[in-house]
């Protein structure tokens, strides 16, 4: 029947994407970035080239949706970050995970291919901005205002800064490959973070 073929051609359709970004990851975490090519990740994949063009217009449009992927749960919507009510133990889930993740070869080879290519195409870092960097970051500040209302952080505290405290030291280090990404790293961030924007319990000092 004419209405069967609709799910079915959707589901082929999805099958592929998920082959093709499949496919990017594993030649990106293989090879050079450089050395990757379209036409690789088509044989890959076990598709024509031109499936690929069809839905992304450059290798590294392909890369960024194959990051995005990672950071989307199975309905295509962004993860949001634990709330347990216990905001050490959340925040150390997720850096631990983050630390973890940037650690990765696999992932780490990915995230410097798609940095790359940010800083020269201008219409890539718009798009990350706004499907990748701003979600995770909301995400990020929605856990700090619940943590906030519950009184585990300063009421006054000012949440970018306070990401910019638990992320940027772990990006720095990754960056400049400075230190390595452990458990006990990620840790110590969440720690500094929490003594410098935690509830106050006595008098505010005098300027």
């Amino acid at each position: 029947m004419p209405n069967e073929k609709g799910p079915d051609h959707s589901r082929r359709k999805e099958r592929s994407r998920q082959a093709i970004l499949a496919a990017t990851r594993a030649l990106v975490a293989e090879e050079a970035y450089e050395k990757v090519t379209v036409e690789a990740i088509a044989a890959r994949a076990g598709v024509g080239k031109q499936t690929i063009y069809r839905r992304w217009p450059s290798k590294s449009a392909v890369v960024f949706a194959a990051l995005l992927a990672l950071s989307q749960d199975e309905d295509g919507q962004s993860v949001a970050l634990p709330d347990t009510g216990d905001l050490e133990a959340d925040l150390k889930l997720v850096m631990r995970a983050t630390a973890e993740e940037f650690a990765d070869p696999a992932f780490d080879k990915l995230i410097r291919a798609l940095n790359t290519e940010i800083a020269n195409d201008a219409v890539l870092a718009a798009e990350y901005r706004e499907k990748l960097a701003q979600p995770l970051e909301e995400a990020k500040r929605a856990r700090l205002r619940s943590a906030q209302k519950a009184g585990q952080l300063d009421v006054d505290a000012d949440v970018d800064l306070a990401l910019e405290m638990l992320y940027a030291p772990l990006f720095r280090r990754w960056l400049q490959r400075s230190g390595p990404l452990t458990a006990a790293y990620a840790d110590s961030l969440v720690n500094a973070t929490l003594r410098a924007f935690g509830p106050r319990s006595g008098p505010t000092p005098a300027d």
